[in-house]
Order: structure tokens, then C-alpha cells, then sequence
């Protein structure tokens, strides 16, 4: 956490399910409190993002509860976790099937309009489902978090109207398909088959990873990636991206 605010990093993404153990609710949340909290700089401009309606058995599977009461209920205790008076972006992590949409994002409305958050986003959504919580939260709805990489770019779709609509769009998993490399695991095996992105990699000495990123951020202006990572090093690599320019030649060969 500490080299990533070092590295200039601003945006910092988590959730109440982000937790091994059942009994952990909000293991990954008071961990973020305490590293801001023991941070040596400012961290005045530092943005926590959160989200809320799914949950962790233990078992390694997954929970979706989109209920209004729920999203309340957990949003409250994010907050108190977090040691804020208002989460700065908080997200509804994923449409819960048994919930209309619109009920849910109603939730996040009240949740607004109560202060205890102050900015909306969406994860796992479909183009519908974007406009839909567009309708009922305006302005407040400001970003859109789907699964998007190279190697799965099925919501293409939707960071096309995040780019219309001018909300940021955060790929989750935004490596997936570019395999290990030293910054992640210096034990990891050299790859029998090198990618494109190895390649390229190769010719401007940098990681895999970082090209990835670069990638992603020459997609749209409103794309913003939430790598995650294991050590300093990962972290300081990832937050390079930022000061990478990939050619149009150069992402022409990317192209997948």
C-alpha cells in the first residue's frame, strides 16, 4: 500500500467480501484503514472504493445479495471499517438475480443521499443495466467495473458507453492472459511461448505486465486498471504504465 501511494498511486479498490474466512467480513477493508492510517504523506486525495452484495462462505465460492436492507447494512459498516464519514465511491459489486436491478441501485441512491457515500459505481453490468442505474442516480453514478483484459474483451461493449456516457471503466483481472514474470514471482518459469506483449516487452525493457497496462490505457480515456499486487516492486512496475505510450504501430501488433 505504501509504495503504491509512494508510486502516485490514488485509487485504491476493495470490498467487505474480500476475505478468505467466513467470519473476516471486511478483513481487506481495515487492513487499507490501517496502512493510510500509518501512511507518512498526504493522503488527502486518496480515493477508497468499496462494494457491497456479495459475500465469501469460506468455501470458496461466492454469494450474491443485492436486497436494499443488506446494501444499507453493509455499506454503514465499510464505512466504519474504513474509519470514514463517507466511503468516496462505493459500488454495487454485482446484480443479485432474486433483486430487481432497480431496487438495489435505489439502495445506493438512499446511500447517497444520506451521505453515508459519495460517488455510485457498477460492477458485472451490461450496457442495460448502466443506463438503467443512469436514470436513477445521474451524475452520482460515475464508474463501471467489468471484467476486461486482453484476453477477455466480451465488455468491450460496455466500456464503448462508459466512454459515451464520460464513466470511468476499471477492468478487474486487467492481466489476465499476460502469464508470470519476475516482478510478480522471480521463481516463475520463462514463458515456452512468448506473446506478443513479451515481445514488445522485450524491445522497450520493460515487464509483460506494464505493456498490458499501457494497453488497457490506450483503449479509452476513461479506462482506468485496477492491478493488483504481491509486492513493491509489482506495484511501482504497474503504476509505470502511466508514463508508457504505446505507438499506433505498436498497438496495432497487440491487436487480438
Amino acid at each position: 500500500m505504501h509504495a503504491a501511494l509512494d508510486a502516485g498511486v490514488r485509487l485504491i479498490d476493495t470490498a467487505d467480501s474480500y476475505h478468505w474466512h467466513a467470519d473476516e467480513v471486511g478483513h481487506n477493508e481495515r487492513l487499507i484503514a490501517r496502512a493510510l492510517a500509518r501512511y507518512g504523506g498526504d493522503t488527502a486525495d486518496v480515493l477508497v472504493a468499496s462494494k457491497g452484495g456479495r459475500g465469501r462462505p469460506g468455501d470458496g465460492s461466492w454469494t450474491v445479495n443485492g436486497d436494499p436492507r443488506h446494501l444499507r447494512c453493509a455499506a454503514e459498516a465499510s464505512a466504519t471499517r474504513l474509519g470514514v464519514d463517507a466511503i468516496g465511491l462505493y459500488q454495487l459489486h454485482k446484480p443479485d438475480p432474486e433483486v430487481p436491478f432497480a431496487d438495489s441501485v435505489g439502495a445506493l441512491r438512499d446511500l447517497a443521499d444520506a451521505g453515508t457515500i459519495r460517488l455510485v459505481g457498477l460492477s458485472n453490468v451490461d450496457g442495460a443495466q448502466i443506463r438503467t442505474a443512469r436514470d436513477i442516480l445521474g451524475d452520482r453514478l460515475v464508474s463501471v467495473q467489468n471484467r476486461f483484459s486482453p484476453a477477455h474483451q466480451g465488455t468491450r461493449d460496455t466500456l464503448g458507453l462508459c466512454t459515451e456516457l464520460g464513466l470511468a471503466f476499471l477492468p478487474w483481472s486487467p492481466l489476465d492472459g499476460i502469464s508470470l514474470s519476475a516482478v510478480d514471482d522471480p521463481a516463475a518459469p520463462t514463458p515456452p511461448t512468448a506473446t506478443p506483449f513479451h515481445t514488445l516487452a522485450a524491445a522497450h525493457g520493460v515487464s509483460p505486465q506494464q505493456i498490458c497496462l499501457a494497453w488497457h490505457l490506450a483503449q479509452s480515456p476513461a479506462v482506468i486498471p485496477i492491478p493488483g499486487a504481491r509486492r513493491p516492486a509489482a506495484i511501482r512496475d504497474s503504476a509505470a504504465a502511466a508514463h508508457l505510450t504505446l505507438t499506433p504501430a505498436e498497438l496495432a501488433t497487440l491487436h487480438l
